[in-house]
C-alpha cells in the first residue's frame, strides 16, 4: 500500500471520527475520569468506535493503537494510532482548538497523518513524500529565523514540577516575540501553518503527536522528542520550523537531562 492511499486514507477517517465528535460539541455530555486522571466522554468513544470500524473494513490486516480501547493486532505491520479528541479538557469547555488525530505506522515509522479540526473547519494530512496540505492547499512551516520574531506555544507551562525545565522555557520566552498557550493538537497545527515556529511539550502519548510528525516533517520542520530523537513513542515532542530547529532544542534540552519526557 503507497503513502499516498495511506495519506487520503487517513483524511477520511479523521473527517468521519471529528464529525461524529462534533455532533456533541457544546452538548452537555457525561464525564468521566480516567486511571490517568484524565476526562473522556461519550464523543471520544463514539469517534473512536467508528474509526475503528472504518479500518477494520477497508484496512482488515493493520493493527489498531488507540487512546480509549485495547489495541488491535499490535504485531502487524502496519498499524493505525488514533486519538479521537485531542485536547478534551478543550471540548468540554466549548473551546474550538481540539482535533481528531490519526496516523498510520509501519514499524515505528510513522508514514502518513491526518489532523482534523472540525470547530474550526480546517484539516491538515500528509504522507511521506506526498507533500502537506492544509485545507487542500500546500502547507509549510514559517522561514523565522530570528528567535527575537519568534511565536512559541506550549500546552501548559510552567512545565509541571520541572523546575530546570520550567526555568529553561521562561528563558526561552524571554527571548521571543511572543509565548502562547495554545497547545495539544491545535500548537502543532499552527506549526505546520507557518503561524507559529515552535510547539512543545515535555509530557504525552503517542497518539497526541504520531499524525504530526509527517505532517510537520513534509510541511518543511521538524519534531523530535527531548532527547533530540525523531520518534512518536518517545513521551515528548518539540516541534519546530527549520530555520530555529538547533536553536530551540539547545535552549530547552541540556545534555545532563536525557530523562526528560520519559
Amino acid at each position: 500500500m503507497s503513502n499516498s492511499t495511506y495519506m487520503q486514507a487517513a483524511g477520511e477517517v479523521a473527517r468521519l471520527a471529528g464529525e461524529i465528535a462534533l455532533t456533541h460539541y457544546r452538548q452537555k455530555v457525561d464525564v468521566e475520569t480516567k486511571h490517568d486522571g484524565s476526562p473522556v466522554t461519550i464523543a471520544d468513544r463514539a469517534a473512536e468506535t467508528a474509526a475503528r470500524q472504518w479500518i477494520g473494513k477497508k484496512f482488515p490486516n493493520d493493527g489498531i493503537l488507540g487512546e480509549e480501547f485495547p489495541d488491535v493486532r499490535p504485531d502487524s505491520i502496519y498499524r493505525w494510532i488514533i486519538d479521537p479528541i485531542d485536547a478534551t479538557k478543550s471540548f468540554l469547555r466549548d473551546v474550538p482548538l481540539w482535533g481528531t488525530l490519526v496516523a498510520v505506522a509501519q514499524g515505528n515509522e510513522i508514514i502518513a497523518g491526518a489532523a482534523f479540526f472540525p470547530a474550526v473547519s480546517e484539516i491538515i494530512v500528509a504522507g511521506d513524500g506526498c507533500g502537506c496540505w492544509w485545507n487542500d492547499e500546500r502547507a509549510r512551516v514559517s522561514t523565522v529565523s530570528e528567535l527575537s520574531q519568534a511565536m512559541i506555544l506550549t500546552s501548559v507551562a510552567p512545565f509541571s514540577s520541572d523546575l530546570a525545565l520550567t526555568a529553561r522555557w521562561n528563558e526561552l520566552a524571554r527571548s521571543v516575540a511572543a509565548a502562547r498557550t495554545w497547545g495539544d493538537c491545535f500548537g502543532y497545527l499552527m506549526v505546520a501553518t507557518g503561524r507559529a515556529e515552535v510547539m512543545a511539550d515535555p509530557v504525552l502519548s503517542s497518539w497526541d503527536i504520531a499524525a504530526f510528525l509527517p505532517i510537520i516533517r513534509e510541511a518543511g520542520g521538524i519534531v523530535t522528542d527531548f532527547r533530540g530523537d525523531v520518534t512518536a513513542f518517545g513521551g515528548s515532542a518539540i516541534a519546530t520550523n527549520g530555520a530555529l530547529a538547533d536553536r530551540v532544542r539547545s535552549s530547552l534540552v541540556e545534555k545532563s537531562d536525557k530523562d526528560i519526557g520519559r
